[in-house]
């Protein structure tokens, strides 16, 4: 055989087009500057109203502030950690792969044949959807849990819209 005439062989699932793909993160309306800004502007205010204190004699005062900021702080690095939290979610034609990855790392993944499975909520009359949820051969899983009423509604439309077109199967194109 000459090198022109090999055949190369490649995993089918590395070619498979993507029909939707979607990274959902949790929301945190702080970002790394803000973080800073509010924790100098607490710092500031928190030791000059214990340098008052400490100049009444209350110095005990002091250390109770500089305790409260340290615990501002902590709960912000707590807030930061989960925020690592992630959900990947994809549909191709023959696959759709949900993999969940907590703030600690550790990664929970199903696989569902996209002919088979079903998109359900929860509806609240008020709020809006509450919970939305992958069915297939009797198991349920909760998507989406990082998102609010209105993107979970944005979401389950494009979701909707992915699993049609897996379900009608590949597309054909000559030109390409």
């Amino acid at each position: 055989m000459s090198p022109g005439n090999e055949i190369e062989r490649s995993d089918p699932d590395q070619h498979e087009v993507q029909i939707f793909s979607a990274l959902l993160t949790p929301h945190r309306s702080l970002n790394r500057t803000g973080f800073l800004a509010v924790m100098l502007f607490l710092s500031a205010v928190s030791f000059l109203t214990g340098l008052v204190f400490l100049m009444k004699g209350a110095w005990p005062v002091l250390g109770f502030f500089g305790l409260d900021v340290l615990v501002v702080w902590w709960a912000f690095k707590a807030n930061f950690r989960t925020a690592r939290a992630r959900e990947e979610i994809t549909v191709t034609t023959s696959e759709l792969r949900v993999r969940r990855i907590s703030h600690r790392g550790q990664v929970a993944e199903w696989t569902f044949n996209p002919l088979w499975v079903r998109l359900d909520m929860e509806v609240d009359e008020d709020f809006g959807i509450e919970h939305l949820y992958l069915i297939s051969r009797g198991r349920q899983i909760q998507i989406a849990r990082f998102l609010g009423p209105e993107e979970k509604a944005s979401f389950y439309k494009g979701l909707v819209e992915a699993l049609n077109a897996a379900k009608r199967g590949p597309t054909y194109n000559p030109i390409t």
